[in-house]
């Protein structure tokens, strides 16, 4: 009954653990700026938060766009006018939160810019 018990232990252990390992490696995150929007191509350019590097990610169709209010699939041709109307406020782009695994993103979320103080 011990042994058996010990290796209930011992298996409960090695899967929480294995959990703890692979799931932070399934998909990367970026914070950072998107600075570029190629809809004929379905990639964005995301400027990293911290570097001056800038990474391409491509989009799918199943790619999501996540806001407090709702998730939808992500429509390019708008996210293009929003980083477009930004640039031409003299910001960088749309701050936003890029989820993606291999260079292939899954969701982006749009972070709130800080409002100012009265």
């Amino acid at each position: 009954m011990t042994q058996r018990r010990s290796f209930l232990r011992m298996l409960a252990v090695s899967l929480v653990a294995l959990t703890v390992v692979v799931v932070p490696a399934i998909a990367e995150e970026i914070l950072g700026v998107i600075t570029k929007v190629d809809v004929a191509a379905k990639k964005i350019t995301v400027l990293e938060k911290g570097s001056d590097k800038e990474v391409e990610i491509t989009t799918t169709d199943a790619t999501e766009y996540v806001t407090p209010k709702k998730t939808s699939k992500v429509d390019l041709e708008k996210l293009e006018k929003n980083v477009t109307k930004q640039i031409d406020a003299g910001k960088k782009g749309i701050r936003a939160k890029v989820t993606h695994e291999k260079g292939v993103a899954s969701s982006i979320a749009p972070i709130a810019g800080k409002k100012a103080a009265n």
